[in-house]
C-alpha cells in the first residue's frame, strides 16, 4: 500500500509541466518541462527503495565539501527555458543557478491557489485589492495575485530577482498589470510605506533565516520577524483580506507561525490556520515536505 500525505500537509499536485519523479538518499529527481534535473534536498533523509541509479538526467547538482556546489550536465542545456502552471495561466522562466535553485518553488502553487480564490471572491463583492509581496524572489506569488486581479507591490533586496519577476510577469501576459517592482530592504521599505501613508489589503511574505538588504542591512529571523510583522500589521487597510507567511526554515513550525499571526491579527476577526506544504513523489507515493505556512483571512477560503 502506498503511503498517503499527512492530513495537515497541503499538496502542490496540479502541475503538468513539473514532476517530482523520485527522492531518496539526500537527492531528488525532478522533471522541469523538457529537462530532468537531480538536486540535493536536506529533507530527503530516507533511503531510495530502488538501488537502480537514475538514468537520463540532463543536469546533476553536486554539493561541495567547502560549501556551495556545481552542476554537471549530461548534455548541453539552454541557459533558460519555460514551464507553465496551467490552472492559473502562469508561465515562468527556469534557469539552473549556481546555488542549486531553478528560480521557482513549485510547492508554492498551493498558496497561489488559496489567495487567488480570496482575491477573486473579494472582487466579486466589488472590492479592488492591493497586495504587498515581501521577499518576493522571482515573483511566483506576485504573478498569481496579479492574474487574480490584484494590484501588487513586489519587493526584494536582490535586483536580479526583481528583474526575473518582471520577466515572469511578461511571460504570463502580465506586462501591463499593475505591479510595482521594488529593489529594497523589506523592513526599511515597510517603514517608509508607513510614513507615506500607503496601505495594503493583503500581505505575503517569505522571510529567510538570514539575509542582507540592498544596502548591506543584516536580517536575522529571530531578531527581526516580529518587528516586521508588527509594522506590516500597521500597513494593513481598514478591511484587510489576507495575510500569508511562508517559511522554509526549520526554526519556524506551523504552530509558531500560526501563533505569530494570531497575535498580530488578534482584534481583526477572521480565521487563522497553518500547516505544511509539500509535493507528491511519483515513484513511491511519499510526500516531500517543502516548508510551512501560516494564513489569516477575513473571508472563508
Amino acid at each position: 500500500m502506498l503511503p498517503s500525505a499527512p492530513s495537515s500537509i497541503a499538496l502542490a499536485d496540479s502541475w503538468s509541466e513539473y514532476r517530482l519523479l523520485d527522492a531518496g538518499n539526500g537527492m531528488k529527481l525532478e522533471r522541469w518541462g523538457p529537462h530532468t534535473l537531480v538536486r540535493p534536498d536536506p529533507q530527503v533523509i530516507w533511503p531510495r527503495r530502488s538501488a537502480k541509479p537514475w538514468d537520463g538526467w540532463d543536469g546533476f547538482y553536486h554539493r561541495s565539501d567547502r560549501g556551495g556546489g556545481s552542476w554537471e550536465y549530461a548534455r548541453p542545456l539552454p541557459e533558460s527555458w519555460q514551464i507553465s502552471y496551467e490552472p492559473l495561466q502562469l508561465r515562468f522562466r527556469i534557469s539552473p543557478t549556481s546555488f542549486k535553485h531553478t528560480g521557482l518553488f513549485p510547492e508554492q502553487a498551493v498558496n497561489w491557489e488559496w489567495f487567488s480564490h480570496l482575491i477573486r471572491q473579494a472582487q466579486g463583492a466589488g472590492r479592488e485589492i492591493s497586495v504587498l509581496n515581501l521577499f518576493g524572489y522571482t515573483g511566483g506569488a506576485t504573478c498569481a495575485a496579479a492574474r487574480a486581479g490584484a494590484a501588487v507591490c513586489h519587493v526584494d533586496a536582490a535586483e536580479g530577482m526583481v528583474k526575473w519577476c518582471r520577466e515572469n510577469a511578461a511571460l504570463s501576459g502580465l506586462a501591463a498589470a499593475p505591479i510595482r517592482y521594488i529593489v529594497d530592504d523589506c523592513l526599511k521599505f515597510v517603514h517608509r510605506e508607513l510614513r507615506r501613508g500607503r496601505r495594503y489589503d493583503a500581505i505575503i511574505m517569505d522571510p529567510p533565516t538570514y539575509g542582507r538588504g540592498k544596502g548591506g542591512e543584516m536580517w536575522k529571523l529571530e531578531d527581526h520577524l516580529w518587528e516586521l510583522l508588527s509594522a506590516c500589521g500597521d500597513l494593513l487597510s481598514d478591511q484587510p483580506l489576507f495575510f500569508l507567511i511562508n517559511a522554509y526554515t526549520a526554526r519556524l513550525s506551523p504552530t509558531v507561525v500560526t501563533n505569530l499571526l494570531g497575535e498580530l491579527m488578534l482584534n481583526r476577526g477572521g480565521a487563522v490556520g497553518g500547516g505544511e506544504i509539500g509535493i507528491p513523489i511519483e515513484a513511491d507515493g511519499k510526500v516531500l515536505p517543502c516548508g510551512v505556512y501560516g494564513r489569516w483571512s477575513s473571508l472563508q477560503p
